[in-house]
């Protein structure tokens, strides 16, 4: 069963989830999150959630750990999968060590005890909502620079891990048995398809995109290093 609750303040990206099977847990804690000015969708399964929650577009989540079926931790963990930009808070009257340390591993952002603080609570979910929204950030880079990545020849990516990896123009070209004004047009054509301003940009780039040189590659980048 799905419940909502509209304070009408925030916009449609600042909706908090809550989660919990006590009815009366519930309803008390969407009264709490209304009256503080946030848009609430409140849950009475995990099962019910997850079954929306990729149109719910939730800032994030503040559940009960122990619960039917899907428990708080199984929640945690099908959330890290299909939406790993949420974040979530855990809120329970049954706390014990090894799901308390299990949970804030996983990246839960708090873990309250019932019955809970509202200061504390809206702390918490403050800064879930920042993580959510800063991980949203960082996913919509990512997959900008993977884009643009894909749009490099074979020979560009080759030129690319090796640049990153901190190779000169004229080592590049010895190791992949170009000209070095061959190399210098590919490492050109890089820094433009990567929308790159300077060798910096490229390295960050590289390590955001996991790019590195194949081991042959690298060790015939150490070797042509060591003899420079």
């Amino acid at each position: 069963m799905k419940e909502s609750a509209n304070a009408g303040t925030m916009n449609y990206k600042e909706i908090v989830a809550v989660i919990d099977d006590d009815e009366s847990v519930r309803r008390a804690l969407v009264r709490m999150l209304t009256s503080a000015g946030l848009e609430v969708s409140a849950f009475s399964s995990a099962q019910d959630f997850l079954a929306v929650v990729e149109r719910e577009r939730v800032s994030c989540v503040v559940s009960d750990l122990r619960m039917p079926d899907i428990d708080g931790l199984q929640l945690q963990s099908a959330l890290a999968e299909r939406l790993p930009h949420v974040a979530i808070v855990f809120v329970t009257g049954h706390s014990d060590v090894p799901s308390t340390v299990q949970a804030m591993k996983s990246g839960a952002i708090d873990f309250l005890e019932k019955p809970v603080r509202r200061a504390n609570l809206l702390e918490a979910i403050a800064r879930a909502t920042q993580r959510t929204h800063r991980a949203e950030a960082e996913a919509v880079d990512l997959n900008s620079l993977k884009r643009r990545y894909a749009k490099l020849t074979p020979r560009e990516r080759q030129v690319f891990a090796l640049v990153a990896a901190g190779l000169l123009n004229k080592q590049i070209a010895a190791e992949l048995g170009n000209a070095e004004k061959t190399t210098k047009q590919h490492r050109g054509a890089v820094m433009v398809k990567m929308q790159a301003d300077s060798l910096a940009d490229l390295v960050v780039m590289a390590e955001q995109l996991g790019v590195r040189p194949s081991h042959t590659d690298f060790s015939r980048a150490k070797g042509l290093v060591r003899g420079n």
